[in-house]
């Protein structure tokens, strides 16, 4: 595989391993940002995975000093670190976490889900249809982004396939579980978005006083089950909100 690295800023450097939105690679990329945390370089900081990318985030006066990274500045020493480490990494280790799939309770239609009934009506589609085939499908994460904690998920049916709202909304609620394009996504935070949205989670996607704030990461299977209102509100009184 060809793949491109150059510098981000001084700080960062990025690995371009496609410009397509593609399963097989956004699994490369999550398996290799597994074996970068397991064996980093001095000086690296953080990763940050996307759809076809690999940001590196690193401490460039770590990286200079650093006398086992050959090479004359820090650019030249993190590629070619990044180049050997890809290079030697075994590209069919699967990371455990993969084959684990994160359930996601979801309460659709109604207050929770104001588009379902829309988007039922242009895809031609009953509700119940469109719930069944959003909760049956076995999701990826692609990437976290826009917000804190939100999941930008793969795999979606392609006769869900639906464009943003024209008129994004002002407000959506944390939770939320919308489909644009060709995915689907849960909002993380309240926030301003033209997603159409069927649903909501009783989950906090993001909680900044958890050990680990964000519920997902890129590289996580995902599935939906479907709840009620009653089994939403449960989920809320459990938490103790």
């Amino acid at each position: 595989m060809d793949i491109a690295i150059y510098a981000l800023s001084e700080y960062a450097v990025t690995m371009e391993f496609s410009v397509v939105i593609d399963g097989s690679v956004a699994d490369l990329i999550s398996r290799f940002n597994a074996h970068l945390l397991q064996h980093p370089f001095p000086g690296l900081q953080t990763l940050v995975p996307a759809y076809g990318s690999l940001t590196i985030v690193f401490d460039p006066l770590v990286v200079v000093q650093a006398t086992i990274l050959p090479g004359s500045d820090c650019l030249e020493k993190v590629s070619t670190f990044l180049k050997v480490s890809f290079n030697q990494f075994d590209q069919e280790t699967v990371r455990k976490s993969a084959a684990v799939i994160k359930n996601i309770p979801v309460c659709y239609g109604g207050g929770y889900g104001p588009d379902l009934d829309y988007l039922a009506s242009i895809l031609a589609l009953t509700t119940n249809e469109v719930v069944q085939l959003h909760s049956s499908a076995i999701y990826r994460v692609f990437m976290i982004g826009f917000v804190p904690g939100f999941a930008y998920l793969g795999g979606l049916d392609h006769r869900l396939e639906i464009a943003r709202k024209g008129t994004p909304r002002n407000s959506v609620p944390a939770g939320s579980v919308g489909i644009a394009g060709k995915q689907t996504g849960i909002y993380s935070l309240e926030t301003p978005g033209g997603w159409q949205i069927i649903g909501r989670t009783p989950l906090r996607m993001f909680d900044a006083n958890r050990k680990e704030p964000v519920l997902l990461k890129a590289g996580d299977r995902v599935s939906f089950t479907t709840i009620t209102e009653k089994e939403f509100n449960q989920y809320k009184e459990a938490r103790c909100e």
